[in-house]
C-alpha cells in the first residue's frame, strides 16, 4: 500500500530515557519517508507541544503515561498533560474527556506492558492498539497484541518507540492521508492502515541506558525547549 508515513510512538530528549532533539527526530523521520509523527514522550507534553508549534502538519501531540500499575498508555491529541502515577483506567478517562485517542502501546510485553493484566480493566475504553512495536523483539508479543485487537475489532497502529535518532520511522504505519487535526479522522485512516518495520537491534537499550545515566550527572537535564541536545 502506498500513501503517507506515520510512526505513531517515539520519543525526544524530553523523555529521562532520550538525547534526541525534537528537530532531529523529525528530520530523520523525513529523510526516511516517514512525513508524520506522534511525540510520546514519558509523561510530559512539552516538546511534542514545541514541535507542533513549529511544524503542525506533521506533528501528533502524544504523551505515554507511565500508570500507576507501572503499565504504559499512549494518550494522542491530549492538550493537557496527564501525571505519571495516574491509575491506567483514570488516564484513559482522562484522555477521551480531552477528544483524544487512547492508543495502547506493547500490550504484551513484560514491565512496561503488564504482560496483557491491565486489558480487562481497559478495554472498553482503548481506540486502537500497537500491533508493531520496534523495540519488541520477540515476535509473538506484538502478534498477540494484533489478535487481541482483531478480535475487539480494533484498528492498528505501529511504531518505532525510538529512543534514538536512528530508529526513528524504522517501523511505522501506511495509511491514507487524514486532516492531523481530527482524531476521528485518524481512527478512520487506520482500518486501511498497514503495518511496516523490523525489530530494532537490542542494543538500542543500552542507549537509553546511556541517556538515563548522563541526564543524572552534574549539569545535565532533560530538555527544556530552549536547548539543543
Amino acid at each position: 500500500m502506498s500513501g503517507l508515513r506515520l510512526d505513531m510512538h517515539l520519543h525526544t530528549a524530553a523523555s529521562f530515557d532520550c538525547l534526541s532533539d525534537p528537530e532531529a527526530v523529525l528530520a530523520a523521520a523525513a529523510a526516511r519517508g516517514v512525513t508524520r509523527i506522534c511525540v510520546t514522550d514519558h509523561d510530559t507534553l512539552d516538546a511534542a507541544r514545541w514541535l507542533r508549534r513549529r511544524h503542525p502538519a506533521q506533528v501528533i501531540v502524544g504523551e505515554e503515561v507511565k500508570t500507576a500499575e507501572r503499565v504504559d498508555i499512549i494518550g494522542l491529541f491530549l492538550r493537557e498533560e496527564i501525571p505519571g502515577g495516574t491509575p491506567a483506567r483514570e488516564t484513559c478517562l482522562r484522555i477521551r474527556e480531552q477528544g483524544g485517542i487512547v492508543y495502547v502501546p506493547h500490550p504484551f510485553a513484560g514491565g512496561k506492558g503488564g504482560g496483557g493484566a491491565i486489558l480487562p480493566e481497559v478495554a472498553d475504553l482503548v481506540h486502537a492498539v500497537e500491533g508493531f512495536n520496534g523495540r519488541i523483539h520477540d515476535p509473538a508479543l506484538n502478534e498477540r497484541a494484533v489478535g487481541w485487537a482483531r478480535e475487539r475489532g480494533l484498528p492498528l497502529g505501529a511504531g518505532s518507540d525510538a529512543h534514538t535518532l536512528a530508529e526513528v520511522g524504522g517501523t511505522h504505519i501506511r495509511l491514507p492521508d487524514f486532516d492531523i487535526g481530527d482524531p476521528a479522522a485518524l481512527l478512520a485512516a487506520l482500518a486501511h492502515a498497514t503495518l511496516h518495520g523490523v525489530a530494532a537491534s537490542r542494543l538500542v537499550h543500552l542507549a537509553s541506558t546511556w541517556a538515563k545515566v548522563r541526564k543524572r550527572l552534574p549539569g545535565e537535564s532533560t530538555w527544556t525547549g530552549t536547548e539543543q541536545v
